[in-house]
């Protein structure tokens, strides 16, 4: 029986980690998962956060993940993320940026479309940056 599954993280732009790991934990659309080799298949969508990977050589890969589509099959996990982001490549700088200028956008919606996008915006990075924190603290 094997003890590890295999993982891929995969955004619109590129394969973001492929490799083993003995457990894997992300934020699910109704609370945290935790997913174990030989987990049973699960389609769901996932929240803006981090994934956070124990790898088989013993050591934890973070990535943010904006959102996205979580597959579990009892040897694979697949996250599909429109927006992963390594927790090395995070940049609070840039984070904190963009959230003053959601902020700026939130304050000068206009219609609902604008406020619902710019709210939408904030959550996936507070979510960036709540991330960036806990990717910190484990190092």
């Amino acid at each position: 029986m094997a003890n590890t599954i295999h993982v891929d993280v995969v955004s619109a732009e590129e394969s973001i980690f492929s490799g083993e790991a003995t457990f894997v934990a992300l934020p699910g659309e109704s609370g945290e998962l935790g997913i174990y080799p030989r987990h049973t298949p699960l389609i769901t969508r996932i929240r803006p956060g981090s994934v956070r990977i124990q790898k088989a050589d013993g050591n934890e890969e973070f990535v943010f993940v904006a959102g996205g589509i979580l597959e579990v099959q009892p040897s694979r996990v697949t996250v599909l993320s429109d927006t992963a982001i390594r927790g090395k490549d995070l940049d609070d700088e840039k984070v904190n940026a963009a959230k003053r200028a959601a902020e700026e956008a939130l304050r000068n919606a206009k219609t609902e479309i604008d406020m619902a996008k710019a709210t939408s915006e904030l959550a996936i990075l507070a979510a960036e940056l709540a991330a960036l924190r806990k990717y910190r603290q484990k190092r």
